[in-house]
């Protein structure tokens, strides 16, 4: 299986590099964030004249996940147990849940589409929103490794967290001033590794960004962050065999800002694939 995520930026806008990318790099599966738009607004007929099936999860422009994938979708999961939910002047509880995660099983893989809360600044209850969010996810994480110490469990996704120093290039994100890098997010992104998960991407790419803001030449300047995973339990992990960033997508006619981020897993042995690795 070939599995990658992408935070696209708007499915309907760049449906066209989307659908290529997934052909040109033969996608198994793609987990996409910020799809904004609707289900009834996501461009099916596109995918599935490439051999894909879509589910896609979204409430209105902003936000939304969706799972495109060759192989049949199972046991789809529109958010995780516990999951907060976020409306601006709505403190406590019973908050509506955004369209940011999205879980199936595929090929006995349980695989997650996850856009990550951004916080926008260190007073904003969205930064707060944020910290609950994962401390739910990190609750789900722990409860389904408990429960199946052998599944084969990826977190994709766009966390917006780059969890070490060298994960962050861009000069305007800075600790203790921006999201992004606060110890409490830093810590939060680790407890999801305490749970059982590992990054299965960084052994196998030890540098790279997967995200570049459109401002101030960042792209050019290479002043990126890494904040997009694949992270997996050790059913998971064990079964990748090849990783790749695929950093070049971030140019051309309108690209999104982040690029796609890619895992090959040998799920059934080694005479499973005899497609090249992606080192």
């Amino acid at each position: 299986m070939r599995l990658a995520t992408w935070n696209v930026n708007s499915i309907r806008a760049r449906v066209t590099r989307t659908v290529e990318f997934a052909v040109r790099e033969d996608i198994d599966v793609l987990a996409m964030q910020e799809i904004k738009c609707k289900p009834e607004q996501f461009p099916y007929a596109e995918f599935e004249a490439a051999g894909y099936t879509v589910e896609a999860h979204g409430l209105n422009q902003w936000n939304g996940v969706a799972i495109a994938s060759r192989a049949p979708i199972d046991d789809l999961q529109i958010g995780f147990p516990n999951m907060p939910g976020f409306a601006k002047g709505h403190d406590g509880p019973g908050a509506p849940q955004e369209a940011r995660a999205m879980g199936a099983t595929i090929d006995g893989v349980t695989v997650w589409s996850l856009y990550v809360p951004n916080g926008r600044s260190l007073d904003d209850p969205h930064y707060r929103y944020k910290l609950e969010w994962l401390e739910a996810l990190r609750g789900y994480t722990r409860d389904a490794l408990a429960a199946d110490p052998d599944l084969a469990l990826a977190l994709t996704g766009d966390f917006n967290i780059a969890p070490t120093d060298e994960d962050n290039g861009d000069p305007t994100v800075v600790e203790g001033v921006t999201t992004h890098v606060s110890p409490p997010e830093r810590a939060a992104f680790q407890a999801l590794l305490d749970a059982g998960l590992s990054d299965t991407v960084r052994p196998l790419v030890p540098t790279g960004f997967t995200y570049w803001d459109y401002k101030q030449l960042r792209f050019p300047r290479n002043e990126g962050m890494r904040i997009d995973f694949i992270l997996g339990s050790r059913a998971f992990a064990d079964a990748v065999v090849g990783a790749a960033i695929h950093r070049n997508e971030r140019k051309g006619e309108i690209p999104s800002d982040h690029v796609p981020v890619v895992v090959d897993l040998d799920l059934d042995g080694p005479d499973d694939d005899d497609r090249p690795m992606i080192f």
